[in-house]
């Protein structure tokens, strides 16, 4: 019963993972939402122990960032009248947030999260192995292509009416003996 749960809780966490800036990140609402906290408080707690979150760790979103967000997910429409700019997590900023926040559900939480953001990486990389074979078999097709229309351009040649080759007479002729 556990395991279909945990199922479900990746599978939504993966659902509020975006990639900004070419990373993937978890919103801060989201990513309170998910441990059980007001986002004030997560906020909060980055801010106390700005040490722990790097650059790569956490990004401070633009305006036109969280406009597009905001547009596009609708469980982000809180934020539209929103001043603040929220903050992405990337997965290891969120494991991160977990063990600052110290609660019994955080700590459960970044287990799921970091477990989605593995999940996401793992599709990814199936993705990119496909798109792999597909060039690969673009270049066999592209070969082989070119294969066909020498062989057809070979076809169109012999088939090409021209001069019926000189026809021999059967037989003997007395002109042909060699004598004279």
């Amino acid at each position: 019963m556990a395991r279909s749960r945990s199922a479900v809780d990746v599978g939504a966490i993966q659902r509020r993972i975006f990639l900004i800036r070419g990373t993937k990140v978890i919103i801060d609402a989201d990513l309170a939402e998910f441990c059980g906290v007001p986002t004030k408080r997560l906020n909060e707690q980055v801010r106390r122990n700005t040490a722990r979150f790097p650059e790569d760790f956490v990004l401070q979103l633009e305006k036109r960032e969280k406009d597009e967000l905001v547009a596009k997910c609708d469980h982000l429409q809180k934020l539209k009248f929103s001043r603040s700019i929220p903050l992405a997590f990337t997965e290891h900023g969120a494991l991160m947030a977990a063990t600052v926040l110290s609660s019994p559900r955080a700590a459960q939480m970044s287990v799921f999260v970091v477990r989605a953001f593995v999940q996401m990486r793992e599709v990814i990389s199936e993705y990119e192995e496909l798109a792999r074979r597909v060039s690969a078999l673009e270049g066999h097709l592209a070969h082989h292509d070119q294969s066909l229309k020498a062989l057809v351009k070979a076809i169109k040649e012999l088939m090409k009416p021209g001069e019926p080759p000189a026809t021999r007479r059967i037989g003997f002729r007395a002109d042909e003996d060699g004598s004279e």
